[in-house]
This record gives C-alpha cells, sequence and structure tokens, in this order.
C-alpha cells in the first residue's frame, strides 16, 4: 500500500473527500509558491527600479488589469459550470470559451489603448500599456485550467503554475543582473502568461487530449454569454475596487505614490491569503453542515466567521507594529513613505476575513444572485472617496478608502440586502462578540 492509500485508510477518507482535500492541497501549494515567488522578485525589482519607476511599472499593470474583466467575461464559472454537469460535448464547450476569450481579448487591448490616448497618457506609457496588454491574449487558455476545476484534478495545472513562477522569477533576476530598462520588466510580466499558457496546453495535451480538437459553436457562444453576462457586471465591480485604487493614484497625484501603495499592498496580499485559504476550507464543511441540519450550520458559521475575522486581526496588528521595519528590511529606506500605508493597509485583510465568511454562506445557501449589489456599492464607494479624498490626503486617504469599500461591499450591504441581514447579524456579532468562540474551533469540523 502506498503512503495515501496508508492515509486514506488510518483515517478514514473516503475517494471523493481524498480527491478534494489532494486538490485544495494543490490548490494552497500553488498559491504559497506564487505569493513567495512574486514577493521576493518584487522586493527586488522594486528596489532595484526606485519609487517611481517600479510605480509606473505597477500602473500600467494595473491599468490593464481593469480591461481584463471584458476578456474574462464572467465565462470561467460558467464553464466550470458546463463541464461538471456534462450535459455538451466538452470539446464544444472548452473550444467555444476558448475562441469567445480570444475575440474579447483583441477588444480588451484595442479599449485599454483608446482609453489610455484619451486619458493622455504619454507615448512611453502608451508602449508599455500596449506590451502588457498582449498578456491578455495567453489568459484565453484559463480555459483549461477551468475543465480540470470541473473535473477536481487541479495537480497539473498548479504544478504548470509553479514552473511558470519559477521561471519567471529566473528571467527577471537575469534582467537585473543586465541592468534592463523599465520596459524589459514590464514585456516579461506579459511574458510570464505566455509561459503559463504553455504550461496549461501541455498539461491539456498530456492529461486529456490534443487542444486540435477544440470547437466552436456559434448557437452555444450566444448561450454562454448571455449566461456570463450578469457575472461580466459583477466582476466587473470586483476588479475596480480592488484595483482602481493604483490607477487613481497614478492618475491624480504620482508614479512614486503608486509606487510606495504597490509595495504596501504586495505585503497586504500576504495577509489577504490566511481568510481566503480559510474560506476555501471551510465552504465544502458549510455545505454539508446545511444539508444536515441548520442549526448545526448556523453554530458552525458563527465560529467559522468569529475566528477567521479575530485570527486575521491578530496577523493585521502585527504586521501594523513592524510595518516600518517591514518596509524598510524589504524595500529599502527610499520606500520608507509606505510604511504609514501599510500601517493602515494591513487592516484591509480583516475587512477581508468579514466578506469571505459570509460569502462563504451566500455560496451555501445559494443566495449568490444578489452578490452584483454588494460589489456595486463597494465600487462606488471606492470611486467616489478616492476622486474626493486623494487629492487632499494622497495615498493615506487610498489606504483607508481600501478598507471602506471593502466594509461597504462585503458588510454594510448585507445590512440593505432583505435576503442578507441574517449574515449582517452575523457579522456584526463576529465582529464584537466573536472573541468567545476563538476555543472552539474543533467543533468546526466535527
Amino acid at each position: 500500500m502506498n503512503l495515501e492509500g496508508f492515509i486514506k485508510q488510518t483515517f478514514h477518507i473516503t475517494d471523493t473527500k481524498g480527491k478534494i482535500m489532494k486538490n485544495l492541497f494543490w490548490a494552497v501549494l500553488g498559491k504559497i509558491v506564487m505569493l513567495a515567488g512574486g514577493l521576493f522578485v518584487g522586493v527586488l525589482v522594486a528596489r532595484y527600479l526606485g519609487p517611481e519607476q517600479y510605480g509606473l511599472m505597477n500602473y500600467v499593470i494595473s491599468y490593464v488589469f481593469l480591461f481584463q474583466t471584458i476578456a474574462l467575461f464572467g465565462l470561467d464559472s460558467i464553464e466550470v459550470r458546463e463541464e461538471a454537469r456534462a450535459q455538451k460535448d466538452m470539446h464544444a464547450i472548452i473550444g467555444t470559451a476558448f475562441y469567445l476569450k480570444l475575440m474579447l481579448a483583441v477588444a480588451a487591448i484595442a479599449a485599454s489603448l483608446v482609453t489610455a490616448a484619451i486619458m493622455g497618457s504619454d507615448c512611453n506609457t502608451i508602449v508599455m500599456i500596449a506590451i502588457y496588454a498582449l498578456s491578455i491574449i495567453p489568459n484565453s487558455f484559463t480555459v483549461v485550467r477551468n475543465y480540470f476545476t470541473a473535473i477536481v484534478d487541479n495537480e497539473y495545472v498548479v504544478k504548470s503554475e509553479i514552473a511558470r513562477t519559477l521561471m519567471g522569477m529566473g528571467i527577471k533576476v537575469i534582467l537585473l543582473l543586465l541592468n534592463a530598462p523599465l520596459i524589459a520588466f514590464i514585456a516579461a510580466s506579459a511574458f510570464d502568461f505566455f509561459l503559463l499558457a504553455s504550461g496549461y496546453a501541455i498539461s491539456y495535451s498530456s492529461r486529456i487530449g490534443s487542444i486540435r480538437e477544440w470547437t466552436f459553436d456559434k448557437h452555444y457562444a450566444v448561450f454562454l454569454m448571455k449566461e456570463s453576462f450578469p457575472l461580466l457586471l459583477t466582476n466587473a465591480a470586483v476588479i475596480i475596487y480592488q484595483r482602481i485604487d493604483q490607477v487613481m493614484i497614478g492618475q491624480m497625484i504620482d508614479n512614486a505614490s503608486v509606487g510606495f501603495f504597490s509595495v504596501a499592498s504586495r505585503i497586504v496580499e500576504i495577509l489577504i491569503f490566511i481568510p481566503t485559504i480559510l474560506a476555501h476550507t471551510i465552504a465544502p464543511i458549510l455545505v454539508k453542515a446545511r444539508e444536515e441540519s441548520v442549526t448545526d450550520y448556523e453554530m458552525k458559521s458563527r465560529r467559522f466567521m468569529s475566528i477567521s475575522i479575530y485570527a486575521t486581526l491578530a496577523l493585521s496588528l502585527a504586521t501594523s507594529l513592524l510595518a516600518h521595519w517591514v518596509i524598510l528590511l524589504l524595500f529599502g529606506k527610499s520606500y520608507l513613505p509606505a510604511v504609514i500605508v501599510l500601517q493602515i493597509l494591513s487592516f484591509k485583510a480583516v475587512s477581508v476575513a468579514l466578506s469571505n465568511s459570509a460569502g462563504c454562506m451566500l455560496v451555501a445557501e445559494g443566495l449568490q444572485r444578489y452578490a452584483i449589489c454588494r460589489d456595486a456599492l463597494g465600487c462606488i464607494v471606492c470611486i467616489t472617496l478616492n476622486l474626493i479624498l486623494l487629492p487632499r490626503y494622497g495615498i493615506v486617504a487610498a489606504a483607508w478608502v481600501a478598507i471602506l469599500s471593502n466594509i461597504a461591499a462585503g458588510y454594510v450591504a448585507d445590512l440593505f440586502i432583505p435576503s442578507y441581514r441574517h449574515l449582517f447579524r452575523m457579522q456584526s456579532y463576529a465582529l464584537f462578540c466573536g472573541w468567545k468562540e476563538l476555543f472552539k474551533t474543533r467543533q468546526i469540523t466535527q
């Protein structure tokens, strides 16, 4: 008996649960490697480029990311659903989604360049936007990842993502040794996506079959577009209020300020990973608990939410207190203006924990259809407050707005949506009385 079989037999793990646990393991490992690799290279590149150029680089990346929504069009979730149902030929589902994404990618690239010109960006910035916008095209190969997600077998695509991360790190280190200009790092960041697409294609070919078997069905394409459009609106709202702050900082202040905000955001991404992975881990448990007992489901949801919030609060508080040393040791003296941003922005992780824990309940209860209202509110709050506060208070305001927009979307909105008010009550309990649940972690998984 191999090690995997021994573990299953010892801990009475069924094949289905084992498959889910293995899938979760690879998903977590891939995310950890990506975050660690991104932080390592990000530190080196930030130190090399300096706040001004590093800020311009992140402005370009964030700007293009806003237009990526057009190419995604909410197709990912619908593709996974359709493949899981298996009511249509697999090659037609994957192929139709792939070719739709290719066409939408061209539209997204054109939109990013046209709007950049209208907004008065200089020629150098437009060239960098054009180079990085090419990364939207290989993103079409996410159809492969979606298929492996649908069949609960992420191992091969995660291995591709880990390989991409390591190769991308190597390329950027070589550029550092060669004293390459900023535009080379922009090109390398775009090339990362071509590496990833190649990895996805190889994984599919070796595990499933030839990508030449993919077909395009125009009638099915219309169906996918109709089904995906509501998710396009939701995704657009989320991406705007999560990413537009760096674009607005670049437009309304300067590139150096984007650089300071970016280094703080990169550290906060690691904090946000904690409540995110907790949500992914607990979600299946909550779904099962609700099917068996509503009372048990409510108890486990309340405790999960409380533990997620307070565990993240402890990490955020520690990061805030150590912000000066974190920035100084990682990025150097030139980035010390980012300290106050990190001190504030670290608490964004708590707002994410508050929102994600409620999001698990939305999925368990099948109430996702109203999620667009939450995200729309977050988008409105983010843009409005940044327009008002950024010119006067700078990146400190942007840090507060990032937290407030998350709270608006993931907490306040629940008060105004009748179907979500029970979530608001539970979130309020978790915020103010959740410390009582901190010693009851075992009861969540029982």
